[in-house]
């Protein structure tokens, strides 16, 4: 990564080059081919007041140029504030080229069924019904269960009755009950 730090109209430091250079070498992160990081600090006035701009140009490989810009009174918050946009860029272009790939729905199938055997799935599942009976479906009286709908916020209730038989028994819309 070649690196080139500017300065107009005002003399780079020591302590700003440090600055820059640590703000540049934050960028390496994201792990794409940055071939140059030019910087270029100008000092400029307006109405009267003075005030610093910063302007990162990043080249990458195989991608377009980030180009950034950022002015304030501090020379330094500058540099900060223009290294925090840099990598807010680069986040993004390294989230477009790793994260949004998705495979095709038809892909995806196709992955899924090679890795499942459906006729081992159905034969385990057949070795493992085993019928039981519940305790909930022992043979109930028609008074129990009418007695159970009323307290209840049920519309019906399925049991057996002691013949052996499987009944509903259904609230109505007009407040009376149904058994079938």
């Amino acid at each position: 990564m070649n690196i080139s730090l500017t300065g107009r109209h005002l003399e780079l430091t020591d302590a700003i080059k440090a600055h820059m250079s640590t703000s540049i070498e934050t960028l390496s992160k994201f792990h794409l081919d940055i071939i140059s990081v030019n910087v270029i600090a100008t000092a400029q006035t307006k109405k009267g007041k003075e005030h610093s701009c910063v302007e990162f140009v990043i080249n990458l490989a195989h991608k377009n140029s980030i180009v950034i810009k950022q002015s304030d009174d501090d020379l330094y918050a500058a540099i900060d504030l223009a290294a925090g946009r840099a990598q807010k860029a680069m986040r993004r272009m390294h989230d477009r080229g790793t994260e949004h790939h998705k495979d095709g729905l038809n892909v995806a199938k196709i992955e899924a069924n090679n890795h499942v055997d459906v006729k081992e799935i159905a034969e385990a599942l057949e070795d493992e019904i085993v019928p039981v009976e519940l305790s909930l479906y022992k043979p109930r009286e028609v008074e129990d269960v009418l007695q159970d709908l009323k307290e209840s916020a049920k519309i019906f209730e399925i049991f057996l009755d002691n013949e052996g038989k499987t009944r509903v028994l259904y609230k109505k819309s007009n407040g009376s009950f149904g058994l079938y």
